[in-house]
């Protein structure tokens, strides 16, 4: 069998050209998202402030809660924590008392602004630098290259990095702003890491009151502890311990390379993420490769219906015809995915500096290329081949021989009832799904996962009722296509007669109008809800913002002004609960905001649905309508959650507002909020100016001025408020890309192959008197019809999904939907199906009929 199989695929290359890209495609995204995988779980980086300490004890940058599955049984699921957890400073104690510890070194730390006349200096990679102090210099591999430590409260040293970023020198004066107004230190030193390399992180050291003076937060808590070791005591068995001593508290310990995962917060959260979008993006285009090869080997398997005839009449049993074409199959997923491969490669540093360049992983990150990810793409693409081409190939081997030779010169002139009987199932299923979205039309996840399985199940019952769909669609356009002289009335004769062939041809624009529309027009609904919502809701007149944050301070002394009734500092951050869809938990990370209570209405107009938001306090929080249907909560309930650094939080529910979207999912008090963020800074300040009162903008914007890098403005930044939605929105968009991608490939497969199969079809009707220009008219007007039944019947599909997914976000069925868009995705099938008609016509038409008509299959 093999080597017939080896026989077919080097005789028919063609017939199995689109098999094999898609193939190698699915190979090569595969592989791409495995890698991107692999990376997250391995994205640990080697350490430098912690380079010589043996063992780091810091808090778990993690959340591990418990949920319950739909079946009752128990399970842990973990979420990653957006802001630096802190540690007690008295554990330095009871570290300090274990056997094998010589000392124990308190990391504690400042996020700053460093500033440099009236801009804010950039650290490495990006991010702002960090003050430490100068006890935990011990710790890591920096050493003092110039002038000498900080022995005053207003003394810093700088990397030698930063400071030639921001263009100082030893003896020079440095402003540093964190959390009030900008203070004036001393550059008494340079420090530089051991081998001269350039630190991942901008740092700074200063005295333990400096640090403190710059983060009150730092006098209680630590950012961690370097543990020295007694000589002679090996790292594992003091980390043994001291995991037994703080196995009640929310501390991890490190040691070896897990060190650098201890320092660098940032890489375990952004590889957190990056696991979710490679299992997303994967699990995407496995989904959609399935159904591209099974059309593209069904076609294929159609058009050598005479050649299985042939084989099943001189005596090939079900099983070997099975084991031929599964043979061929393996062979064309094996040699595609080999192939694939060093493509995914490619695609792993596009889609990296993609992520980078939107935040979703720091902009250093790197790529880990290990031979795992290969081998699965490789072994998914065989399978999926093989198993394309046994789905594909169950009616050709089960037909009795002799129905075989009468089906292979035309079509069953009625559907099979398993065909019938399994797209009914599929649309009662359909019809059920829609039925339980429109029953759960408050509840925003059981929503959007319905409209996931209602999109797939009407796809599904489309390419099954293909053929009915088809010739209906023929009988609706038959009329239109008469009216168009000779070439019409042929291309509603071959429409009638050949109603599977145009089935297999209308399918895949079906596929990728529905699924496309789908993915974008659920992202374009939801930015336009956001940006709406942010435009109403905010009744501020001013907003202060920085790009590296405001001063806490800044919002009461904008208060203090004459002429301002209300400022309110906005401090965002997220937080974890634990969630319900369709009786199974799961953790959910929410997004979060601080806001003054006595400020909140005068400035923010949140759409209070239920309760009274002027009642929040730090033991209470407001929900968006879509938090507390994740949460299951309502006013008066005792909401668990945990902010942003992992710290317990239970209060009240206050109140339930609908502009989430715009917002935040979560509402808490200003100052409990802040206290648990890791920069401890403002987004922004919203102004509310007295009624009667005259423009206070000119006195705001002197306020500014005294706060280097902040700017004043009229209206909070849309843009910058949802641009993590934006960041979602384009990963989604890359789906989208690569479903068209796919579909694209099977339009033009399927429009070619079938227009190849015709060429005795064509030398006859030429034979007979038909013009070539009449046969081009005739092509012209099938492509035109299978453009017009697949983009209606798409489009048609993905309106009970997107109408699912408007309720969920706006409270009515209709979704946005710019013209613009849809017809990018109709538009560019559509052409890929007129040339892939077209282009083979002309193609075939260039040969005479009579040398045509003798031609072989």
């Amino acid at each position: 069998m093999l080597r017939l199989a080896l026989a077919t695929l080097r005789s028919r290359g063609g017939a199995f050209a689109a098999t094999f890209t898609a193939l190698l495609l699915a190979a090569a995204v595969v592989s791409a998202c495995g890698v991107l995988l692999e990376s997250g779980l391995r994205s640990a980086l080697p350490p430098e402030r912690y380079d010589k300490a043996p063992v780091i004890v810091a808090a778990s940058q993690s959340v591990e809660l418990e949920v319950e599955s739909a079946d009752g049984s128990a399970y842990r699921s973990a979420q990653p924590l957006p802001e630096r957890p802190r540690l007690d400073a008295a554990l330095a104690g009871d570290l300090a008392a274990l056997d094998g510890v010589e000392s124990v070194v308190p990391d504690r730390r400042a996020t700053v602004r460093l500033l440099a006349g009236d801009r804010s200096v950039t650290g490495a990679n990006g991010a702002v630098p960090q003050a430490h102090t100068w006890q935990s210099r011990v710790l890591g591999g920096f050493r003092l290259t110039e002038g000498h430590r900080p022995e005053g409260p207003r003394q810093v040293v700088l990397d030698t990095d930063l400071a030639e970023r921001a263009g100082l020198h030893v003896g020079d004066d440095v402003r540093l702003m964190s959390a009030a107004a900008p203070r004036t230190f001393e550059v008494t030193g340079l420090v530089a890491l051991d081998g001269g390399r350039t630190p991942r992180q901008s740092v700074l050291f200063a005295s333990t009151a400096a640090v403190e003076g710059l983060s009150p937060a730092a006098r209680t808590s630590v950012d961690a502890f370097g543990v020295l070791t007694a000589p002679g005591t090996a790292a594992g068995q003091v980390a043994s311990e001291v995991e037994r001593t703080l196995k009640d508290t929310n501390a991890s310990v490190y040691t070896g390379e897990g060190r650098g995962e201890a320092e660098f917060t940032d890489v375990a959260v952004g590889a957190a993420t990056l696991v979710e979008l490679a299992t997303a993006i994967g699990g995407n285009v496995l989904l959609v490769a399935v159904f591209v090869l099974c059309a593209t080997t069904s076609l294929a398997i159609r058009h050598r219906r005479r050649e299985m005839a042939l084989l099943r009449a001189i005596g090939t049993t079900p099983r070997q015809l099975h084991r031929m074409i599964a043979a061929e199959s393996a062979v064309a997923g094996l040699v595609a995915g080999l192939l694939g491969c060093p493509l995914g490669v490619g695609v792993v540093y596009w889609l990296s500096d993609q992520f980078a360049g939107r935040g979703i992983v720091p902009p250093d990150f790197q790529p880990v290329v290990g031979p795992l990810p290969f081998l699965t793409a490789v072994t998914a693409t065989v399978l999926t081949a093989v198993g394309a081409s046994w789905f594909a190939a169950r009616r050709a081997a089960r037909i009795r021989p002799t129905e075989a030779l009468r089906e292979a010169t035309g079509e069953p002139d009625r559907p099979s009832r398993g065909r019938l009987v399994t797209g009914g199932v599929l649309l009662a299923l359909a019809v059920s799904v829609l039925g339980l979205g429109l029953a759960y039309r408050t509840d925003f996840l059981t929503l959007v996962g319905m409209a996931n399985s209602l999109v797939l199940l009407l796809v599904t019952a489309a390419a099954v009722l293909g053929p009915q769909l088809a010739r209906a669609a023929t009988a609706v356009l038959a009329p239109l296509l008469l009216r168009t002289g000779v070439a019409g009335w042929l291309a509603a004769a071959n429409s009638r007669a050949r109603a599977a062939r145009t089935a297999a041809a209308v399918t895949p624009l079906v596929l990728s109008v529905s699924f496309a529309a789908t993915v974008v027009f659920t992202q374009t609904t939801q930015l336009d809800r956001a940006a709406h919502e942010i435009r109403s809701g905010t009744v501020a007149d001013h907003v202060l913002t920085s790009t590296s944050g405001v001063s806490p301070d800044l919002a009461q002394r904008a208060a203090d002004l004459p002429g301002v009734s209300a400022a309110t500092g906005v401090v965002r951050s997220k937080a974890v609960g634990v969630g319900s869809l369709l009786g199974t938990e799961e953790t959910v990370s929410l997004t979060a905001q601080g806001l003054q209570p006595a400020a909140l209405s005068a400035t923010i107009d949140l759409d209070a649905r239920e309760g009274n938001l002027s009642a929040l306090a730090p033991d209470t929080v407001a929900l968006s309508t879509t938090a507390a249907s994740w949460l299951g909560l309502e006013v008066g309930d005792r909401a668990h959650l945990y902010l942003g650094d992992g710290t317990p939080f239970t209060g009240e529910v206050i109140a339930v507002y609908g502009r989430g979207l715009g917002f935040a999912d979560l509402t808490f008090d200003h100052d409990l909020l802040l206290s648990h963020t890791t920069a401890g800074v403002d987004q922004s300040v919203l102004v509310r100016s007295a009624s009667g009162a005259g423009d206070v903008a000119e006195e705001l914007s002197a306020l500014a001025h005294s706060y280097p890098g902040t700017a004043l403005s009229g209206a909070l930044a849309v843009d910058d408020l949802v641009a993590e939605q934006r960041a979602m929105a384009w990963v989604n968009y890359v789906v989208v890309g690569l479903i068209i991608a796919y579909t694209a490939l099977t339009v033009v497969n399927t429009q070619a192959m079938n227009t190849a199969s015709r060429r005795r079809e064509f030398a006859l009707l030429r034979l007979t008197g038909t013009t070539r220009a009449q046969l081009l008219g005739m092509v012209r007007r099938e492509s035109v019809a299978v453009v017009i039944t697949g983009a209606v019947l798409g489009t048609l599909l993905a309106v009970p999904p997107l109408s699912l997914v408007a309720l969920a976000l706006t409270g009515g069925p209709f979704p946005t939907v710019p013209v613009p868009g849809w017809l990018a995705i109709v538009g560019t099938t559509g052409l890929l199906a007129v040339a892939g008609a077209m282009l083979p016509s002309r193609l075939m038409l260039r040969a005479r009929p009579v040398d045509a008509i003798g031609t072989k299959e």
